[in-house]
């Protein structure tokens, strides 16, 4: 799959909420998740890791009210996506999450992902 092919398959994927198998379907073993610095689990190493900290994240949230996903932009083997999710956090309330998803492409696979946001002061 071309970077494109990838992120447009991902990008679909997770509009039907379906992350988990996106990442069994699109990430290398190898693959590294990077988060802000100061976030929970701000570094997770192979695929592995990465599906723990998705159901980790699962399991922290209430009430999901919707998401909304860009189109990717594509360049030179990444592509970047902004997702928005409406949810409702344990013990936090109801929360705007805004990011910036940036993914590295090698050998038709995602092997990096990076988010961008502003940590809560």
């Amino acid at each position: 799959m071309t970077t494109m092919e990838v992120a447009e398959r991902l990008v679909a994927l997770c509009r039907e909420g379906k992350i988990m198998e996106a990442q069994q379907e699109l990430y290398a073993d190898n693959c590294v998740s990077i988060e802000p610095a100061g976030a929970p689990m701000s570094r997770a190493e192979g695929l592995t890791a990465i599906i723990a900290k998705s159901k980790h994240f699962d399991e922290m949230v209430e009430e999901f009210h919707g998401a909304q996903i860009s189109n990717p932009v594509e360049g030179g083997g990444f592509f970047s996506i902004s997702w928005h999710m409406d949810v409702t956090m344990k013990g936090m309330g109801r929360q705007h999450m805004n990011e910036v998803c940036l993914y590295q492409v090698v050998n038709g696979k995602i092997v990096s992902e990076q988010f961008f946001y502003s940590m809560p002061s």
